[in-house]
């Protein structure tokens, strides 16, 4: 529970519900992020308190920080686009904190996440996209295995974002609305190239910016302040509009191009994971999700004996990022995905 409109109402249905329900937060990161704070446990403590409910606070601070800013931090000065709120999902929420659950001899674990789960008459849990397409976080839980949905409920799976508001103010919630969580609740806004230095000042390194011809267009401070993909803040001015193509880290280039250079077909994946816990024979052809926010499109996707994959699209993609989850989907099913390794 983070003290927001979707977790507090997530426990609060519950309750209606009969179940017995205990409140649990992860005190992550220091005061100012946006779901993980002192701050934010207070937050959570109030609506329990007002829910008649019990309510644990688990100081999470040292897996998050190994296991989610260590590594982002580290993607960045690679020249990568990391997904922190997948590994926070992994690791934190459905990993440390189920095991929490469990030693309270909890049942069964809840969140307010837009996704839904079902198991078929063979006993196998499937993942799939909430009813809410604006806000469904399926995305983010790829990588959950069938122990941990056999656990999970979420009670907002088949309700839209205004209903779940207009439950909360009828239930008179005590809820203090600071918006919709982001992926980068640890990092405050506009500042991450500034956490980046701060964590790893050796990143700081100026090189040149080049256009897709080869020239020399301007210069950087270092690519961790770029992505694939970026318009904006490339603190050049060439008459057309350019993105940024490629971090080549080698030689510490960024490469802009035009929209068109920055589409691009194909890509492998490594660390594939596979909701059922095993990968479909041969080719997979189903929707891919590059990042998240996208719609998806249509794809070829050819697994490998190491966990890796070949990833065809069938019309060109914009801004295919090293980095990035792309996630397989099949009639709203989350089959599982993989970390996008390189741009072909």
């Amino acid at each position: 529970m983070s003290g927001g409109t979707d977790s507090s109402a997530a426990a609060a249905m519950l309750v209606d519900q009969g179940y017995e329900v205990i409140g649990l937060t992860a005190h992550m990161w220091k005061d100012g992020s946006r779901c993980c704070s002192l701050e934010d446990v207070e937050r959570a403590r109030k609506v329990c308190s007002y829910l008649d409910i019990r309510h644990y606070v688990v100081n999470a601070q040292e897996i998050f920080t190994d296991k989610i800013v260590d590594p982002f931090v580290e993607a960045y000065a690679a020249g990568r686009t990391p997904s922190p709120c997948i590994y926070c999902n992994s690791f934190v929420k459905f990993g440390f904190l189920v095991d929490r659950a469990v030693q309270l001899n909890c049942d069964f674990v809840a969140t307010g996440h837009y996704a839904r789960v079902d198991k078929d008459d063979e006993g196998i849990y499937h993942l799939m996209a909430a009813a809410d397409p604006n806000k469904d976080q399926s995305y983010f839980l790829h990588r959950l295995g069938q122990k941990q949905l056999s656990m999970l409920l979420f009670p907002l799976a088949s309700i839209e974002k205004p209903e779940v508001k207009a439950y909360s103010a009828e239930r008179g919630l005590p809820i203090v609305s600071r918006g919709d969580s982001q992926d980068l609740c640890f990092i405050e806004e506009g500042k991450l190239a500034e956490f980046v230095e701060q964590r790893d000042p050796s990143v700081i390194k100026p090189g040149e910016i080049h256009d897709h011809h080869g020239n020399v267009v301007g210069h950087h401070d270092g690519i961790h302040r770029f992505t694939v993909g970026q318009r904006g803040k490339l603190g050049i001015a060439l008459g057309e509009r350019m993105y940024v193509k490629q971090l080549d880290t080698e030689n510490n280039v960024v490469i802009v191009a035009p929209r068109p250079g920055v589409m691009k077909s194909e890509c492998t994946l490594d660390d594939i994971h596979w909701i059922s816990g095993s990968a479909p024979e041969g080719a997979l052809f189903c929707e891919v999700r590059p990042r998240y926010r996208s719609i998806g499109a249509l794809a070829s996707v050819n697994v490998s004996n190491d966990g890796k994959a070949n990833v065809t699209f069938e019309d060109p993609q914009f801004a295919l990022t090293p980095g990035q989850a792309a996630v397989f989907y099949k009639d709203g099913e989350v089959l599982g995905g993989g970390w996008i390794d390189e741009v072909l």
